[in-house]
């Protein structure tokens, strides 16, 4: 097998759901840091945090994906991300291992998900007794246009 036809995925937990964040685009995963709040921006992004003297904006995927809150105070961390330039520090549950699969095994995104989850998802591996959802870390990042105001 060449190097090609394997991809490097970190493994998140989000909402008890397993995805896979596409190794290279990964630049650090941080414990819990502190989120200031953005007036006005759209209602995934959570806020902003300072990395390193960096302002990273902060998104919450269970928000993006319409998952249920996660509970106050339970355990999260962010995994820093880069987009055009631009840090994203993605808010899971859990960050597990980094998975280097087989391209060919990965099988396409199950036409049963939602829209959201459709759109921001390449294909799945099926790992043992579960699924692992591969994100797309370019369209999840592509944030929902601004609310139209009522005329």
């Amino acid at each position: 097998m060449t190097d090609a036809a394997i991809q490097g995925l970190v493994s998140i937990k989000v909402a008890g759901e397993t995805f896979g964040v596409p190794v290279l685009s990964v630049q650090d995963v941080i414990a819990p840091v502190r989120i200031d709040v953005v007036p006005l921006a759209p209602p995934e992004v959570a806020g902003s945090l300072n990395l390193r003297g960096r302002i990273v904006t902060a998104i919450d995927i269970r928000r993006r994906l319409g998952m249920p809150a996660r509970e106050e105070g339970a355990p999260h961390m962010s995994v820093i991300v880069e987009r055009s330039g631009e840090l994203y520090a993605l808010q899971v549950d859990d960050v597990g291992d980094v998975l280097w699969l087989a391209s060919a095994e990965q099988e396409p995104v199950p036409i049963t998900l939602t829209p959201e989850w459709r759109a921001v998802c390449d294909g799945l591996y099926r790992l043992e007794g579960e699924l692992m959802l591969v994100l797309n870390v370019e369209r999840f990042l592509t944030l929902s246009p601004p609310q139209q105001m009522a005329a």
